[in-house]
């Protein structure tokens, strides 16, 4: 099998530019490799997550409970590696994901009290990894950006228009929760974390990306 490595991160926290960016760097390096983004949104596979974003299933995204609402994510995963990279798995290219079911863990948990945290991350994994039998990543990188300095980085991103955001975008007491949970996972799974502010700041694309792209060498060299 392949080696696989997932970049995980909230909205905001440069996860688009920093795989485009690592990516590049793969090509230079002659390293055969492949590029995976999800939710697969150019698929239908993704038709009921985009539906989900777009509020069609509740306004708020707790009005999709934590189980129902990863099982619409689980089914884009499933059909995006039987489809389009399962091959290349199995081949033994790397797979460089950005977003996969680690994504779950940041958005859905809290939905859940506290104390069901452990028993939903138990069932999450089991079922996708185990249960449908997609495959576990080697290594998942997490770019932790304060949601405060990601609010501002989507801002300019969408030149102002907040009614651009979606339902998880436009919710920061919803994204703070998130990075919350987020870092719990973390430390349980043992994720590699990337801090990419300083001083209420964003740290530079270049710094962070050498941080980013060391990590993957390192699951490359074993």
């Amino acid at each position: 099998m392949g080696i696989f490595v997932d970049l995980e991160g909230l909205d905001g926290s440069g996860k688009t530019t920093q795989t485009e960016l690592i990516c590049k760097r793969l090509a230079e390096d002659g390293v055969d490799f492949k590029q995976i983004k999800l939710p697969d949104y150019e698929s239908d596979s993704s038709i009921l997550v985009r539906k989900y974003l777009a509020g069609d299933f509740g306004k708020n995204a707790g009005d999709v409970n934590a189980y129902a609402a990863s099982v619409l994510y689980a089914a884009d995963r499933f059909a995006s590696f039987t489809e389009k990279w399962g091959v290349d798995y199995k081949a033994g290219k790397l797979i460089f994901a950005d977003r996969y079911t680690p994504a779950n863990a940041l958005y859905q948990m809290t939905k859940l009290d506290k104390s069901a945290w452990d028993e939903y991350l138990d069932w999450l994994f089991d079922f996708e990894y185990n249960k449908i039998g997609i495959p576990a990543p080697d290594k998942v990188i997490f770019l932790d950006m304060p949601v405060d300095v990601s609010q501002r980085l989507m801002s300019q991103r969408y030149n102002g228009d907040e009614s651009k955001k979606d339902v998880h975008e436009a919710n920061v007491d919803f994204l703070n929760a998130c990075r919350e949970a987020a870092l719990y996972a973390a430390e349980k799974y043992g994720w590699n974390v990337i801090c990419c502010a300083e001083n209420g700041e964003p740290l530079s694309i270049e710094t962070i990306n050498d941080k980013v792209y060391e990590l993957v060498l390192e699951v490359l060299r074993k």
